[in-house]
């Protein structure tokens, strides 16, 4: 993204969503926006952060754009940092096309590009780095754990953990400073560093469990991973059509009809779930289609937070081992419960059903739900999600985890060295926060914002 012109330009643009509604937002942000307010509604400003009704009118000819109610709001407490403008106005499709027109032709404005509102909010100093990653995520959000996740990030709460580790870092290397300034006199310099290894250690505790927790919140913004895995016809593509409550599999006799991937997205209490089903997986094949297939079925195994793994009386055993060394939590699931002569031990298999009669599959699905909830349910609270943050964050911790935590050995190495670990930590947390070298990462981020943010 190439952002023309600069921070004197005033951009605008439509911030409500597109289509044909009640109402529409357009906003203006910039040294101009009043101006163009004024001209609009050919009156003074109305009242600073108050709702005013106006008539609309083209500068050029007068031709009435609509009426609408219009909002003035001065820097700095705004967004942006800057003069902004709302304009609230019928949703219609030609009042916007007029509206956005006139605005276009107007002294100094111009159309927002992507992110542009969001990117002035940043270079004021009105949100950080991370927070204009979780408004990212924010406006991505489909579940209710998304946008609380989304909401903790956007709270600032990492960026003031963060700023809070980097200022302790600070202190320390003040002190290590000191005991290099006054290296001749013991006993000064042995006072300074008085309680720096256990501040060091401390740090490196905290930040493990912010990773911690981070890991486990990265499901929630992607969707936790269910495979469903087995031989073919153990009714893989038939429980994937139930679980999505619609026919998004080919369901044959026929052993490996399914031959890539197939995934529906589930919502499990406000937890993203993805389930995919997979190519029937057997010793081997003749078929170089069917092959790649299961491959790629290897490949998502490999990948998976849980494994329904399917079995069946009509069709030979599976073996997932042979196919996969993933950690995941695998759950048996005997399938064709009508056509087994005897019912199955329940130590043996977690769920047993029907997919026919649609039995136990109610149980199943809760079962499911219960694992999910355990499992990455607690990752709302986790501060640090984005990859980004997280190369960011590990990077600080590991240089503090060279400093020795042990006080006769934090003492027996060169001072010098010691605050070149804390200024590597120091300096990588900067990174998160983005105080330093950001800017080649803003287009990338911003490209992923609607033009109205």
């Amino acid at each position: 993204m190439n952002f023309m012109g600069d921070m004197q330009d005033t951009i605008f643009a439509l911030s409500s969503g597109a289509g044909v509604a009640a109402v529409a937002v357009v906003r203006l942000s910039g040294p101009h926006a009043g101006a163009a307010l004024r001209q609009l509604t050919k009156r003074a400003l109305p009242d600073p952060r108050k709702l005013a009704l106006r008539r609309l009118q083209d500068p050029a000819d007068g031709a009435l754009i609509d009426e609408a109610l219009v909002a003035w709001l001065p820097a700095p407490s705004t967004f942006t940092g800057e003069d902004m403008v709302e304009l609230h106005v019928h949703g219609s499709r030609a009042v916007l096309q007029h509206l956005l027109d006139v605005l276009g032709g107007m002294q100094g404005l111009r159309a927002a590009q992507r992110g542009e509102f969001t990117r002035r909010a940043l270079l004021a100093g009105r949100m950080s780095l991370p927070q204009v990653e979780a408004l990212a995520d924010l406006l991505a959000a489909e579940t209710r754990a998304q946008q609380q996740l989304a909401l903790t990030g956007l709270s600032g709460a990492g960026t003031q953990q963060a700023e809070a580790w980097r200022k302790a870092l600070v202190d320390i290397l003040a002190r290590l400073e000191a005991a290099i300034d006054f290296i001749d006199e013991e006993d000064v310099a042995e006072q300074a560093l008085t309680g720096v290894p256990e501040a060091i250690s401390a740090l490196v505790v905290e930040m493990t469990t912010a990773l911690e927790k981070g890991r486990g919140a990265e499901r929630l913004r992607e969707g936790v991973r269910v495979v469903i895995a087995g031989p073919p016809n153990a009714g893989k593509s038939s429980l994937l059509n139930w679980l999505a409550g619609r026919e998004v599999a080919i369901v044959s006799d026929i052993p490996g009809t399914t031959r890539d991937v197939l995934e529906v997205k589930l919502d499990l209490d406000g937890i993203p779930v993805l389930v995919s089903d997979t190519a029937g997986l057997r010793a081997a094949s003749d078929d170089a289609i069917e092959r790649l297939g299961m491959e790629r079925a290897q490949a998502l195994l490999q990948d998976a937070d849980i494994i329904l793994l399917m079995h069946a009386p009509d069709v030979p055993p599976p073996s997932i081992s042979v196919f996969t060394d993933s950690s995941a939590l695998v759950l048996k699931v005997f399938n064709k419960a009508d056509l087994s002569p005897s019912i199955p031990s329940r130590n043996e298999f977690d769920a047993i059903i029907s997919i026919r009669d649609e039995s136990g599959l109610d149980s199943l699905l809760e079962r499911l739900r219960r694992e999910v909830k355990q499992r990455f349910g607690q990752g709302e609270t986790a501060l640090f999600v984005q990859a980004r943050q997280q190369q960011a964050l590990r990077a600080a911790r590991d240089a503090l985890a060279m400093v020795p935590q042990d006080e006769q050995t934090f003492l027996a190495q060169p001072a010098e060295l010691l605050a070149e670990h804390v200024r590597t930590a120091t300096r990588h947390l900067e990174e998160l926060i983005g105080r330093v070298d950001v800017e080649n990462l803003l287009d990338e981020i911003f490209s992923t914002f609607c033009i109205g943010k």
